[in-house]
C-alpha cells in the first residue's frame, strides 16, 4: 500500500462484502469494551457510537498498521482485511451517538471548556454541534476519561491521527485547558 490516503479512497470507493453481517460480528467482537451500542462503559475506552465510517475505517487501518499505542487494539486489527475494516467502520457508524453522562457537570469546568473550545476553533473540523463527520472524529459525548488521555497524547505528539493537524492544534493548550476541554464535550449541552 503507498499511502494511508490512497488506501482510504479506495477503500470508501469499494464497499464491504454484502455476504458479512458486521453488525453481527460488532456485537460478538467489540461490544464487550465499546458497549453494545457503541457506548463505552469502560475507563479509558471510547465510545464508538455515531462515529462516521470515514473516522472509523482511518482508525482501524492505523491499528492494523501499528501506528496506534493500544496493543490490544493492535491485535485485534492486525489480521483484518480491507473488507473487514470497511464493514467495521460501516457498522460503528450505524450505532447511535452517546447520550450525555447521567452525572451533572461542573459549571466552571463547562464554561472554561466552552471557551476553550471557542479559541482554539475546534468546531472548525469537529462541527458546531461535535459530531465530527467524514475522517474527523465525533467529540460530543465521548468519555470524559478517554477525550483527556487522547487531547494530552496528541498534544505530546505520542497520538497521531490522519494528518499532524491535532498535534498542531493541541500544541498551544495548557494541561488544566485540557482537562476542562475534556469535560466540556463529555456533557456538551444540547443546542
Amino acid at each position: 500500500m503507498k499511502s494511508l490516503g490512497a488506501w482510504l479512497v479506495c477503500a470508501a470507493v469499494f464497499p464491504a462484502a454484502a455476504q458479512t453481517n458486521y453488525s453481527e460480528r460488532y456485537a460478538q467482537q467489540c461490544a464487550a469494551c465499546h458497549g453494545p451500542a457503541g457506548n463505552s462503559e469502560l475507563a479509558m475506552t471510547p465510545s464508538l457510537g455515531g462515529q462516521p465510517s470515514f473516522y472509523a475505517i482511518t482508525q482501524l487501518f492505523l491499528f492494523r498498521q501499528g501506528r496506534r499505542d493500544n496493543e490490544a487494539m493492535v491485535a485485534v486489527a492486525k489480521g483484518m482485511s480491507d473488507d473487514d475494516l470497511r464493514g467495521y467502520s460501516e457498522a460503528i457508524a450505524k450505532l447511535p451517538p452517546s447520550a450525555a453522562p447521567a452525572s451533572a457537570p461542573d459549571v466552571q469546568r463547562l464554561a472554561r471548556g466552552r471557551a476553550t473550545a471557542q479559541r482554539h476553533q475546534c468546531g472548525a473540523c469537529h462541527g458546531g454541534d461535535f459530531a465530527g463527520g467524514q475522517q474527523v472524529a465525533r467529540l460530543a459525548h465521548q468519555r470524559e476519561d478517554y477525550l483527556a488521555h487522547t487531547l494530552r497524547g496528541f498534544k505530546s505528539g505520542k497520538r497521531i491521527g490522519y494528518t499532524n493537524a491535532m498535534n498542531e492544534a493541541m500544541a498551544g493548550v495548557s494541561a488544566g485547558e485540557i482537562e476542562d476541554l475534556a469535560h466540556y464535550l463529555a456533557h456538551l449541552p444540547s443546542r
